[in-house]
């Protein structure tokens, strides 16, 4: 039977419609490959225990100390063994183990070459201070309001070079680096975290100031002599291959105009290719900003609304295989930033002062998985002198019952 419906004229689009149609392919999906020489990188292939390695390491001292002291700060410090215990003898290189005087409780204290390592990374802060901070008020001036919680600020201290101190000890004096916490809680409610309720703010006024470049629009001016056109740089893994209308997609995306994560992104209507774009350069220079321009995944959602990020930005990590690496170790997620490793020397890039000693805590790691190898094959171990030293004396003390503190 015929129907008598009259078929209904389709709806005609208007010409911008029809323009963001026919461009847009946000929900592109390219397939993630594994490379090798990302999980070669030591900083990168121990990231995950690398912070809470460090963090112990500040609160050891180079005399032994009972790990009662902080066996109960698993939480805080994130440590990937249920017990802080475990941790530490995981890295023998870095923390060395003794008997205690009383009921044969286990005593830790740092290694001769994790205490040195530790006074060269105060050395290299101190030394390189107002660089390490000008990444901080970067980070702050990317956010529209050009401040952010208190909270959020120091979950990113780590990854920006700070001590994670930095905040609560007098000492440091912030305000010479041109920061101040701002409390915005004044209705006597109570906080559960001593940072609820402050925002990290700055001391200057930045509405006359020129806001700086991005890292992307560094790249194309030293290679293009402007920043009219802003490419961002793609690093396909080998053996990758694109769909042709993938590959079309990408090379229309590159031409888009290029927003700065430091400029206004008001008028930028959400879900368009130029929006998917922003967000990537706003994930490129945070990335740029880190230490190793890596970060877990999961410590970068705070960060989405403070910078003007949709609500699930993180695919767009998914999306961009040729700019990000997922790099899966211990069941965490790290996103690296491909330009960082494979631009060589051609990136405006610029390498972070705290890299070298990440890079040597790394070495530390990887040396104490070499040390449990000959202990289990049973082969002799050659310690540090100082190591050794230290060993004998505690020895010493601990057979006449004296308190080795």
């Amino acid at each position: 039977m015929r129907s008598l419906a009259k078929a209904r004229p389709p709806k005609p689009l208007c010409p911008l419609a029809a323009f963001v149609q026919s461009m847009g392919y946000v929900d592109v999906k390219m397939r993630w490959k594994k490379d090798a020489s990302f999980d070669g990188v030591p900083v990168l292939a121990h990231a995950r225990d690398l912070r809470p390695l460090a963090a112990l390491a500040r609160l050891l001292s180079p005399s032994p100390t009972p790990v009662s002291a902080v066996s109960k700060l698993r939480r805080s410090l994130e440590t990937s063994d249920r017990r802080v215990a475990a941790f530490l003898r995981r890295f023998p290189a870095a923390f060395v183990e003794s008997v205690g005087p009383e009921h044969h409780h286990p005593w830790f204290r740092l290694s001769a070459p994790a205490a040195r390592l530790l006074q060269e990374e105060r050395d290299v802060f101190a030394a390189r201070r107002a660089d390490i901070a000008s990444r901080l008020r970067r980070l702050l001036l990317m956010s529209p309001a050009r401040r952010l919680p208190l909270s959020v600020a120091q979950g990113m201290l780590w990854h920006l070079g700070l001590p994670e101190d930095y905040f609560r000890r007098p000492e440091f004096d912030i305000g010479q680096d041109g920061f101040r916490i701002l409390t915005t809680a004044g209705d006597g409610a109570y906080h559960k975290d001593e940072n609820d309720g402050k925002e990290l703010g700055l001391i200057d006024d930045v509405q006359d100031q020129e806001m700086p470049l991005s890292v992307l629009q560094t790249n194309a001016i030293r290679r293009f002599g402007s920043a009219d056109e802003v490419p961002i740089p793609l690093f396909p893994s080998k053996g990758l291959r694109l769909k042709h209308k993938i590959g079309d997609w990408l090379e229309r995306f590159q031409k888009l105009p290029y927003v700065s994560p430091y400029e206004d992104f008001s008028n930028i209507q959400p879900g368009t290719d130029v929006s998917q774009k922003r967000v990537a350069g706003v994930l490129h220079e945070l990335f740029s900003l880190f230490v190793t321009c890596s970060a877990e995944r999961r410590r970068l959602l705070c960060l989405r609304t403070h910078l003007g990020l949709p609500q699930k930005f993180d695919r767009g990590i998914e999306r961009h295989p040729h700019i990000f690496y997922l790099l899966l170790k211990e069941k965490t997620c790290f996103v690296v930033l491909k330009e960082a490793y494979m631009a060589g020397g051609d990136t405006a890039i610029e390498e972070h002062p705290m890299l070298a000693v990440r890079s040597k805590y790394a070495g530390l790691m990887e040396e104490s998985r070499e040390i449990i190898k000959r202990r289990r094959s049973g082969k002799p171990v050659q310690l540090d002198p100082e190591d050794q030293e230290e060993s004998e004396d505690w020895k010493d003390a601990n057979s006449i019952g004296t308190h080795y503190f």
